[in-house]
């Protein structure tokens, strides 16, 4: 569940991201809602909009219901739309670069090099600065 649903006040994953599609999000949380309302996810974020408490866990059901972002009801095209417009106004997050390393390899680390290590590469110039 972790980057595709968060909870219901603050809504789902951003799009912005290499081989992230708004369309196969919207698919893939369809599918979710078709599971039991009583069915329990764990998002792997809680951002706690407003400084509400931290909440770990909602049901299908009240994400369904609620789901400021996706709800039930929201057409396919207007949620693509609604992504489109609000990813182009997030700001690059601060860990993106070793996140996108590990999550292209499925949760895997990279092969370790000749010394045993396993290394994140982050490119030095890739933000306009000089190598």
């Amino acid at each position: 569940m972790g980057d595709t649903l968060f909870a219901p006040d603050y809504g789902t994953a951003r799009c912005d991201f290499p081989g992230v599609d708004a369309g196969t999000l919207y698919d893939s949380i369809q599918r979710l809602y078709r599971l039991p309302g009583r069915t329990r996810v764990f998002p792997a974020h809680d951002y706690r909009p407003g400084g509400r408490p931290l909440r770990v866990s909602s049901t299908i059901a009240e994400q369904r219901a609620e789901n400021i972002q996706l709800d039930g009801c929201t057409p396919r095209e207007a949620f693509i739309e609604f992504r489109r417009q609000r990813d182009a106004t997030l700001s690059m997050p601060a860990l993106i670069l070793p996140s996108v390393q590990v999550n292209l390899r499925a949760g895997e680390l990279p092969e370790p090099e000749s010394n045993g290590r396993s290394y994140l590469k982050i490119p030095l110039n890739a933000f306009g600065g000089t190598p």
